[in-house]
């Protein structure tokens, strides 16, 4: 677009600068407008391009009657070009009307014509008409009918591209006026080249699509100043021939009508817009369901019905029934100072009020009266306004009405339902004048056994529940031990009752079902003795008593031994019965004072309380093992020994149930670790112990968050050669205040908690790792292996043998460049799960190795059973077989079975060069030790591999 018309601007100028190139200039220029036509065609991929190609014909007739002008063959083309225009015009205000039918649009457009049909017959076609100059005729003809069609496409929703194009045509029309009437003479040529701009910007133009589209709604009427310069056309054509009297009066005329027609215009759109205002303001009369509602109602209606921004007030007044001269029920403008004070002071600002009066004429039940609307606004405002309010009053009189109405038929709804209520309830509801029964509902009946109207209500209670009529919520005793919650009102002074009101309801089933829930709530359910929370409870209540006399209490935990074996073996059902039996036996070693429990699975409790001396404690614990020590009989068949281990604790080593609770549990795991069937009593001790073992955990488990762990790497050495052939790999715990932790003060506590996983995970990660810098960094012959100790527990998490070949895959070693050393105990145990895992690890090259060999009095025949490459001998048998022959016979046989086997064998602990040389005389290939290296890091172990000197490690 810009390209198009800063080349139409250089052509006009072009135009004024060399009238001998006009003819040759306006060819270019009409060409120009073609080509732009084509081209804003196919670039904005024009759906309806039949128009666009006709606006190109007229643009082409034109410039070719241009190019032939003043010729008489140049009038041909140009006449032709205007009803080829005229058609495209006509063409877009179809397509943009669509089915609708804007009518002031055809008349404003009709209007424009017209005048300029009575101005165009006044100075240009009767001067033709009077010398026979047809052919000339036919221009202001076209320019007419090109100008009705534009006057109508620009009324319609304004597009960039209908403007253009209707600038174009206006421009060029006038133009040619200007010709005719001899004002510009040559230069009327520019209105074709404006007409040319205008046709192939328009088509440029993006929106030049949209003028295919129907439009919409059409526009807002126009404003009273255009109509009214419309209306004065032709008055001002009388006047521009001739000043005389009659147009002059015309003028007049037309001015004055106008003006009338503007008054009625303005006075019916006032009166649509309070119609509208009423309409809406009945709508939400009809929804209002309070008076509220309604007041907002009337107070939006006002606001509509007054001009936008004027200040006013609304007070809805309703009517009170009083004694004295009737009320004015005619609307009427008051002064505000007359009015009632209470309406008069929220209408101070105004000096003069609109009143009026709400009535119903047909008003079934009161007076006609309903109430009273005033608006007070400007003084100017309030006549126009009378009728609209009345209106409006008389529609919120019977909003009004309708809501009174709808309140009292709910009113007597509710009575009749609440009276169907009382009759039907099953609570009894009874009227008291004192004692006496005035009123009984119709339960009553069932609940008394008779109708106890006129009774005395001292004759169907308890009569030591008489007292408890005034407790609104007691429960009272009636016929045939019922318990009836009673709810009492004094409605003495409430007219329509004038009496006590009693509601009393049968709650016998529900107290009873309350006892039994409290029960179970704070009971076993199995054996009936009192569960954690009632002990816990009692508990409490010993220990106030005890700490206002002095007497002692003491607290015993219990847990049966073997308990999983019986129910195992025996079934959860004997499981049951035989803790029943054993609850029955500690109950029943139990004082009347005591309180025995069952904290759950095979755990139970005693409470020993009013006692002077903890030792009667003690005895109790000695009674309660003597009644288990009986064999117990189940079903008649089986026979049982119910061995329990206790745990006891008493006032003189806690002063509060919690702690009481947590020294007897304390005390309970030192029995149990001391044997079955005897009791411990709590040492102090045991809580210190504890307490430093649970914050070893606490810290460990910090440590496996926060990496807290190194590596170190003892060598594992050729007795022959002296030389390493691999590492194990030992865990360090980096401690921020012990610093370095040995894994003896930790793995322990690691395997209870379950972090043995997650550090034996890092350890295999950071093993394979260093191995794997070591093979880089050493000669093919020298090539280490690293070997790591794993746990059962890491064996028993799923996908630990694809975790190993992960790590090893990740890491780049080959699998026979690590070694999974294992306890000695794992050879007798129950582990088939992790003895298939292990074969699998060998299958892929992974070698296994048995730890501390020796230790566990495992029976060497489980070798050749199980998936074992290595045995390493534990320290314990290297240290003592130089002085003690029969440790020397029994490492001999290790080694000579080893041997027997295909195992290799690793001697640890060696620390002199005596243990070394008898070693090796025995055939022992393998040793580790601090003869050699103590542990080291990483980058010191591939020095020991890198250089040994002297063929001995420094």
């Amino acid at each position: 677009m810009p390209v198009f018309g800063a080349w139409m601007v250089a052509l006009v100028v072009a135009f004024c600068l060399a009238p001998g190139q006009r003819p040759a200039i306006g060819l270019a220029a009409g060409l120009s407008a073609v080509a732009a036509i084509w081209w804003g065609v196919r670039r904005n991929r024009a759906g309806d391009r039949t128009p666009w190609a006709w606006l190109a014909a007229a643009v082409t007739l034109s410039t070719a009657g241009g190019a032939l002008f003043p010729a008489d063959a140049g009038a041909a083309p140009i006449i032709a070009a205007y009803p080829v225009l005229a058609g495209v015009l006509l063409t877009f205000v179809r397509r943009r009307a669509g089915r609708a039918r804007d009518r002031a649009a055809l008349l404003d457009a009709l209007t424009v014509t017209a005048g300029g049909a009575l101005i165009a017959w006044t100075f240009v076609l009767a001067p033709r008409v009077a010398d026979h100059d047809w052919l000339m005729l036919a221009y202001p003809l076209g320019d007419l009918l090109c100008l009705g069609l534009v006057t109508r496409l620009l009324s319609t929703r304004r597009l960039m591209a209908g403007s253009l194009l209707g600038g174009g045509v206006v421009l060029m029309l006038l133009a040619d006026v200007g010709y005719e009437l001899g004002w510009i003479g040559d230069m009327a040529a520019l209105g074709r080249f404006a007409f040319y701009a205008g046709a192939g910007l328009a088509a440029l133009h993006s929106s030049m699509n949209f003028l295919s589209v129907p439009a919409g709604e059409p526009p807002s009427e126009r404003g009273r100043l255009r109509v009214a310069l419309l209306a004065l056309v032709a008055p001002a054509v009388l006047l521009a021939v001739g000043p005389t009297v009659v147009a002059v009066l015309s003028a007049i005329t037309f001015l004055l009508v106008l003006l009338r027609m503007a008054g009625a215009m303005a006075n019916h759109r006032q009166a649509l817009a309070r119609e509208r205002g009423l309409r809406q303001a009945s709508a939400a009369l009809v929804s209002a369901v309070d008076v509220d509602a309604v007041a907002d109602a009337v107070r939006t209606a006002v606001e509509q019905l007054l001009p936008p921004h004027t200040p006013h007030g609304v007070v809805l007044a309703r009517a009170v029934a009083q004694d004295g001269p009737a009320v004015q029920r005619a609307a009427g403008i008051v002064p505000t100072r007359d009015l009632d004070w209470a309406v008069a002071v929220r209408l101070t600002q105004f000096s003069t009020t609109l009143r009026c009066p709400m009535v119903l004429a047909d008003r079934p039940v009161g007076e006609p009266l309903v109430g009273v609307l005033h608006v007070g606004a400007p003084e100017k405002e309030l006549p126009g306004l009378r009728r609209a309010l009345e209106v409006l009053a008389g529609q919120a009189a019977l909003a009004l009405e309708r809501i009174e109405l709808s309140q009292e038929v709910t009113r007597r709804d509710s009575e009749t339902y609440f009276r169907t209520l009382v009759q039907n309830t099953a609570d009894v509801i009874l009227i008291l004048d004192d004692l006496v029964i005035r009123y009984a509902s119709p339960s009553a009946v069932r609940v008394f056994g008779l109708d106890p109207t006129g009774s005395s209500l001292a004759d169907l209670i308890h009569p030591d529940d008489l007292p408890l009529l005034s407790h609104d919520g007691a429960d009272l005793r009636g016929p045939a031990d019922t318990l009836l919650e009673m709810h009492r009102s004094d409605l003495s002074e409430e007219p329509t009752v004038a009496g006590v009101v009693l509601t009393l309801r049968d709650v016998t089933r529900q107290r009873r079902l309350e006892q039994e829930l409290t029960h179970q709530a704070f009971h076993d359910a199995m054996t009936g003795l009192a569960n954690r929370v009632l002990f816990h409870d009692r508990l409490e209540h010993a220990l106030a008593r005890g700490a206002r006399d002095g007497s002692v209490v003491g607290v015993l935990f219990i847990d049966l031994d073997d308990f999983k074996i019986v129910n195992d073996t025996l079934g959860h059902a004997v499981g049951d019965a035989l803790l029943i039996a054993v609850a029955d036996r500690i109950a029943g070693a139990l004082r009347a004072d005591d309180t025995a429990a069952r904290l759950g699975g095979d755990e139970f409790a005693a409470l020993v309380e009013n006692v002077q001396d903890p030792g009667a404690v003690e005895e109790t614990a000695n009674r309660i093992l003597a009644a288990l020590a009986e064999p117990i009989v189940i079903d008649g068949e089986t026979s049982l020994n119910a061995v329990a281990s206790i745990g006891i604790t008493t006032t003189p080593e806690a002063d509060s149930a919690d702690e009481l609770l947590r020294q007897a549990d304390l005390a309970l795991y030192v029995a149990k670790g001391a044997g079955k069937n005897q009791w411990r009593r709590y040492q102090s001790h045991l809580h210190d112990a504890m307490v430093e073992r649970l914050e070893l955990r606490s810290a460990l488990d910090h440590a496996v968050h926060e990496g807290h762990f190194l590596l170190a790497y003892q060598p594992i050495v050729d007795l022959g050669s002296e030389e390493p052939v691999g590492f194990e790999a030992l865990v360090r715990w980096y401690h921020p205040t012990k610093g370095v932790v040995a894994p003896a003060e930790f793995i322990a506590v690691a395997e209870e908690s379950g972090l043995i996983v997650p550090i034996g995970r890092w350890v295999l990660q950071q093993a394979l790792h260093t191995v794997a810098q070591w093979r880089r960094a050493l000669p093919p012959d020298r090539l280490p292996y690293v070997s790591v100790n794993v746990s059962v527990r890491q064996f028993r998490e799923a996908g630990f043998v694809d975790e190993v070949l992960q790590a090893l895959a990740y890491a780049g070693v080959p699998p026979a460049a690590l070694m999974i050393e294992l306890t000695e105990t794992l050879l007798a145990g129950d582990h088939e799960t992790v003895w298939r895992d292990l074969a699998l690890l060998r299958e892929h090259g992974v070698r296994v190795a048995i730890d501390d060999f020796g230790t566990g009095y495992s029976s060497l025949g489980y070798l050749h059973r199980r998936p074992v490459d290595v045995v390493k001998i534990d320290k314990m048998f290297v240290d003592d077989m130089v002085d003690s022959p029969q440790q020397l016979a029994l490492v001999t046989g290790i080694v000579g079975l080893a041997q027997t086997l295909g195992l290799t064998v690793i001697a640890e602990g060696i620390e002199s060069p005596v243990h070394r040389d008898l070693l090796a005389r025995l055939g022992c290939p393998l040793g580790q030790g601090y003869l050699w290296s103590s542990p080291v890091d990483g980058t010191e172990a591939l020095a020991q591999m890198s250089y040994v000197p002297d063929g001995r490690a420094a």
